[in-house]
This record gives C-alpha cells, sequence and structure tokens, in this order.
C-alpha cells in the first residue's frame, strides 16, 4: 500500500512537472488513483502567479507612473475529498498593489483586495490529466472610501486546458454585478471574458504567456498582458520575470486610465499552470 500510494504521488508531481499522466511498467495507475492523490495534495497553495516587479511607463515615464507592482495570490482547499460530479470546494484570495517608490513617502496608490469561493473540478480523459474547470463568486474592491471607492462582483466560470505536455489555454467569463457606486461604467475598461495561453519549454526553465481581456462592445478592444520568465535555478518555482501591460483596468483605482507599462522583477509559480 505504502508503495502503491508512493508511486501516485509521483505520478501527481510527474503530471504537474510535464501535463499529463506516463504509466510505470507493471503498474496500474488510473483516474480513480489521480483523483485519490488530488484529495491528498496539501490544502493550502498557490493559486495565481505571485510577484514583484519593478518598471517605468512608457508613455511619458515619469516618479508617478515607474512604480512597483506586486500580487500575492494563494488558495485554500475546504473539502478533504471530492464534492459531488468529482469537484471539490476552494476559498481564494489575491492582493495586488501598486507602489510608487520614487515619490516622496513612497505611497501604495493602489490596493486591490479578491476573494472569492469556487468549487473546481479536474478534467480526466483516457488517464491523463487535461486540465480543470472552475464556478467563482469572486468580489473585488480596493478599499477606499468616498470618490476613491472601487468594487464590484463577479460570479465567473473559468476553464484551463492542457493542449500539450508544455501549453494550455485558458478562458474566463463572468457574469458582473457592479455595486460600486464610483466605478458603474467598469465593464468598459475592465471586460466581460478573457482568454490566454501559457507555455514552458520541456526543461521547465524558461515559460511565457499572453492574456487578453475583451472590454464591453462590439469592437477589437482588447487589454493586453505578455509575460515571460526564466526559472533562477533548477527545480524552483522562483523565475526572473518580465510583464508587458497595454490597456485599461490594471488596477481599480485608475480603471479608467489607459497603461502602458512594462516591468521586470520575481515571480513565483504555482507547481503547474497558472490561474487567472
Amino acid at each position: 500500500m505504502r508503495r502503491a500510494a508512493a508511486i501516485v504521488m509521483f505520478h501527481i508531481v510527474a503530471m504537474m512537472a510535464v501535463g499529463q499522466i506516463v504509466t510505470i511498467k507493471d503498474e496500474k495507475i488510473n483516474s480513480d488513483s489521480i483523483r485519490d492523490a488530488f484529495d491528498k495534495q496539501p490544502y493550502f497553495g498557490l493559486y495565481k502567479d505571485n510577484y514583484f516587479i519593478f518598471g517605468p511607463s512608457l508613455r511619458h515615464p515619469d516618479a508617478k507612473n515607474t512604480n512597483i507592482k506586486f500580487q500575492i495570490s494563494v488558495a485554500q482547499k475546504l473539502t478533504r475529498s471530492t464534492l459531488p460530479f468529482g469537484t471539490y470546494l476552494y476559498l481564494f484570495y489575491s492582493q495586488k498593489c501598486f507602489w510608487n517608490v520614487l515619490e516622496n513617502s513612497m505611497p501604495m496608490s493602489d490596493l486591490n483586495f479578491n476573494p472569492g469561493l469556487g468549487i473546481a473540478k479536474p478534467i480526466f480523459l483516457r488517464n491523463r490529466f487535461m486540465g480543470k474547470v472552475a464556478r467563482i463568486l469572486e468580489h473585488e474592491i480596493n478599499g477606499r472610501d468616498g470618490d476613491a471607492s472601487r468594487s464590484w462582483n463577479k460570479v465567473s466560470l473559468a476553464a484551463n486546458i492542457l493542449i500539450s505536455p508544455n501549453a494550455n489555454v485558458h478562458g474566463k467569463f463572468w457574469i458582473p454585478i457592479v455595486d460600486g457606486e464610483n466605478n458603474r461604467d467598469i465593464l468598459r475598461y475592465s471586460g466581460i471574458y478573457q482568454i490566454g495561453t501559457q507555455f514552458m519549454t520541456p526543461d521547465r526553465k524558461f515559460n511565457g504567456g499572453v492574456t487578453l481581456v475583451k472590454r464591453k462592445g462590439w469592437n477589437l478592444n482588447y487589454n493586453v498582458t505578455v509575460e515571460a520568465g526564466m526559472r533562477m535555478w533548477k527545480g524552483a518555482n522562483e523565475y526572473f520575470f518580465l510583464q508587458f501591460y497595454s490597456g485599461y483596468g490594471e488596477g481599480l483605482l485608475e480603471y479608467n486610465k489607459y497603461h502602458t507599462q512594462i516591468r521586470i522583477g520575481l515571480q513565483i509559480k504555482p507547481s503547474l499552470f497558472s490561474d487567472y
């Protein structure tokens, strides 16, 4: 039993490394075994990318728009084993901050809080782990009062599907519930859905990705994020990281102002592919 459990855990690690299940000779590894490994995975872990990056605006850079952006994102599994339909209940929390370190007193100009509660289901096909789908109820707020207050809610359907051992596509569609008095038009800037792709080299030394967020309207108006990372050393999940952002809605406070920004720094990634 211990040997079998060890083999299953080896396969879940292999799955996270290459995105699929590889059968070892003389051992039977099936979807039930992989689901059992999901049941026994750590309750607490990373959700979205965690990063700490610094850089200027590409449009008239100055001390105000050259800043640090950092994100902390974690997930807590709330159920010990599967719920009906093979799902798991999770609590999510992400926090994103814009820190103007070149200005006097170095103010944190915008701090966004994004808690959520969701049900996620891993997808298996012919003994391979193919990705996951999730239904998430999330709230985003900047914690300010008065005219600077911003908040909205989303009921989201998200999917993350492996198209090869080293690449995936992801999408997220949401039903918005805008409760902030000062951001009633937020869909025109922060969008109504997002799509993207991520890839890694076979040795996981390099990663990259593109995410497009569709703003409200019929024209091709997207907020664009392009990212690239290089692993710092073998076996680590820390990367030298570059992020380019062009569009609206990067932060809540200035959601309706256009930004073109490039930043570099440190990225900490989940074991497989990231959520968005």
